[in-house]
């Protein structure tokens, strides 16, 4: 009965793998989203962020005294700590014009904070002075007016200081979609305009036998700093862009329209289905079909079509996420718990939209079939 009447079938099919589409692809582009947030803490990776006290997530790292990364090491539980650079400045290209970076300094002795995958160069040529290390993404947005991306040897100008670029590397994109430019601690702030406090950060190692968590405890206690564990840091930054901003609203809206097409265009064709072969269902009845198997094969017929629609609407999904990796935006992650949860929201959509018909034909008579 499902097959025969295509049209109907088309339209179920077309409404779930709709809404499977719709809710896959929102929802992995917040997620993305919520990678570029966080993008400071998985390029720069440490077990302890020390921070100014009032700094609540990692995008907005208040200046610190120079002497509080010697404060930090006095604590008992530090292994070690090393100063960070972080901020947002200009480079001045050959063309002269102007394109935002955000310069990273780290620390020249350890180079701690490093990005993890070097796509050319050696990361150890930042000693050099005025070396930088750029990520893939200045390959794009520092282009030459022609269309040449830059490559090691060139050079720019940061603060009106020569900047010789020494490596490429990996990194994940940052929020606001400036490329990350890496250097040293001490070039980091010949680089950047000059302030009182220039440190961002501190990154700490525990002691041996002390855990990440109490380290950051003693020395939250002891300084009168923020201490966060890496762990700890990410979650801060999640919840105050959840808090601050109306980014999960937009997406939150979006996936709830999916489920409401989806019960909607489902519910509504589904019962109209019901409706147009009460005859076919009224005959079953009346042959001895019971109200169980009847409303089993409603079930059936529905699963098909969820499992069907979900498939096609994961795969779209799929490809969008293909492209929009190679663009490089808009972000695009798919975690294994998205697909599954999409998953069981089509399942129920799909029983709701059965359950509809299923109590109609409760309530079918099998006398109906020999009515003319």
């Amino acid at each position: 009965m499902l097959l025969g009447d295509r049209a109907k079938f088309l339209m179920l099919l077309g409404g779930v793998t709709f809404a499977a589409l719709l809710m896959l692809q929102q929802a992995a582009v917040f997620c993305g989203l919520l990678t570029w947030t966080t993008s400071h803490l998985t390029n720069m990776q440490a077990k302890v962020w020390v921070v100014e006290a009032m700094v609540e997530q990692a995008n907005e790292l208040k200046p610190l005294r120079d002497t509080d990364v010697s404060r930090v090491r006095s604590v008992t539980g530090v292994g070690w700590a090393v100063p960070l650079y972080i901020g947002i400045t200009n480079a001045r290209l050959s063309d002269g014009n102007f394109k935002p970076i955000l310069m990273v300094g780290l620390d020249s002795a350890t180079l701690v904070g490093r990005p993890a995958t070097m796509l050319d160069g050696r990361l150890e040529d930042l000693r050099k002075p005025n070396s930088i290390v750029i990520d893939d993404l200045a390959l794009q947005r520092l282009r030459t007016p022609s269309g040449i991306p830059p490559k090691i040897g060139d050079s720019f100008e940061i603060n009106d200081i020569e900047a010789r670029i020494v490596g490429i590397c990996k990194a994940d994109r940052a929020f606001f979609g400036y490329p990350y430019v890496f250097t040293t601690y001490d070039q980091a702030l010949q680089f950047a305009p000059r302030q009182r406090k220039m440190l961002s950060a501190s990154l700490v190692e525990p002691a041996v036998g002390w855990t990440a968590e109490a380290t950051a405890r003693k020395i939250e206690l002891e300084t009168g700093l923020r201490a966060y564990t890496q762990e700890e840091f990410y979650w801060a930054t999640i919840r105050w862009f959840f808090k601050n901003t109306g980014i999960p609203i937009s997406f939150g809206t979006t996936i709830i329209l999916g489920v409401i097409v989806g019960i909607a265009i489902s519910g509504q064709t589904f019962y109209t289905f019901v409706l147009e072969n009460l005859r076919h269902l009224g005959a079953l009845k009346a042959m001895g079909a019971s109200n169980t198997l009847l409303s089993m094969m409603l079930i059936f017929q529905a699963f098909f079509v969820g499992f069907t629609g979900y498939g096609m609407g994961l795969l779209a999904a799929v490809g969008f996420g293909t492209g929009a990796i190679k663009r490089g935006q808009p972000p695009f992650v798919m975690p294994w718990q998205l697909p599954t949860g999409v998953f069981v929201l089509i399942m129920v959509i799909c029983l709701l939209a059965a359950l509809i018909g299923i109590l109609k034909v409760i309530r079918l008579e099998a006398a109906v079939v020999f009515r003319g």
